[in-house]
């Protein structure tokens, strides 16, 4: 018992299970009575009655489970996680568990290190392995009737895990400086500052040499650059001139105007000059028979229809 640092008027709590030997229990239920004194308390919980449990947090000092001999106890995460809430800040868990050594698929029995991430999970410190053994022929047996798992490759690990120094939940108010800092600015040195520094009378010295800024452009920089020039290499290239979609260069323009004229030519020509006077005026052949009368010069489209008629 001396190896889990039980001392008088602490506060113990002994976890077992279906699989803990009432004898074993017993006797170790009366020596942690011995260590623990008339200041201390023993308390016995089933594992799985913990949750329904009334413990208040910060309960116990030290928490046994699985240390009963022949025990083959299994800890879920929601029991670490109610061990670690009902131990006192700094109080120590304590449990044997059986573990698998090889890695199986959906197994119910947990890894070593599977096993130390779930306590750590469960909010416990300085998790680490303390004992590794065989599983004697009876813990064997035990672990076939009450868990229902068949394998060979099992061992009994002892873990422990510690509770921070601090409840859950719990606040403490920060030390901050109340001292102002100085608003001073850093020290310039006085040579730099002059050396950056230009005055009124700097500007009347006549030492004082100021570039115009029209001095800066060349001729060649005054002139307005030749739209073609500002073409891209590839833009209009090809047996299809063709513009790009966001032209800047003037050559959807040039296109467009280009199919303006196009379409301009494409018209028939009136021979008579009466065509845009209306139907009265039009000779027989005229293309225009049955459209309204027009402006001269006015744009005209005649369908493909009027044109195959005519």
């Amino acid at each position: 018992m001396a190896d889990f640092g039980i001392s008088a008027g602490q506060f113990v709590a002994v976890v077992w299970d279906q699989s803990s030997p009432m004898e074993a229990l017993k006797d170790l239920v009366d020596k942690l009575q011995a260590l623990t004194g008339d200041e201390g308390r023993v308390s016995v919980e089933n594992i799985n009655q913990l949750l329904q449990s009334a413990h208040k947090e910060s309960s116990f000092d030290i928490i046994l489970s699985g240390i009963i001999p022949g025990s083959t106890t299994l800890h879920s995460a929601e029991i670490l996680a109610e061990m670690a809430r009902i131990l006192r800040p700094s109080g120590c868990l304590f449990l044997n568990e059986p573990v698998e050594t090889a890695v199986v698929n959906n197994s119910k029995v947990k890894t070593a290190s599977k096993l130390c991430s779930a306590l750590t999970l469960s909010g416990l410190v300085e998790v680490k392995e303390l004992q590794r053994k065989f599983l004697s022929p009876e813990e064997i047996q035990s672990v076939r009737e009450h868990l229902g798992y068949h394998s060979d490759s099992l061992l009994s690990v002892q873990i422990t895990g510690k509770k921070p120094n601090f409840e859950v939940g719990s606040s403490s108010q920060l030390k901050l400086s109340t001292t102002k800092k100085s608003s001073g600015k850093p020290a310039v040195d006085p040579a730099a500052a002059k050396l950056w520094t230009l005055s009124a009378n700097d500007m009347e010295d006549e030492s004082v040499d100021l570039i115009d800024s029209d001095e800066l452009l060349d001729p060649e920089d005054m002139k307005k650059p030749d739209p073609a020039s500002l073409r891209a290499a590839s833009c209009g290239e090809g047996k299809k001139r063709k513009a790009c979609k966001n032209c800047t260069c003037g050559l959807a323009e040039e296109l467009e105007k280009e199919k303006l004229r196009d379409q301009i030519s494409s018209q028939p020509k009136s021979a008579c000059g009466n065509c845009y006077l209306g139907d009265a005026f039009r000779c027989a052949s005229c293309p225009y028979l049955g459209m309204p009368a027009f402006r001269p010069g006015e744009k005209v489209l005649l369908s493909d229809s009027s044109l195959n008629d005519a």
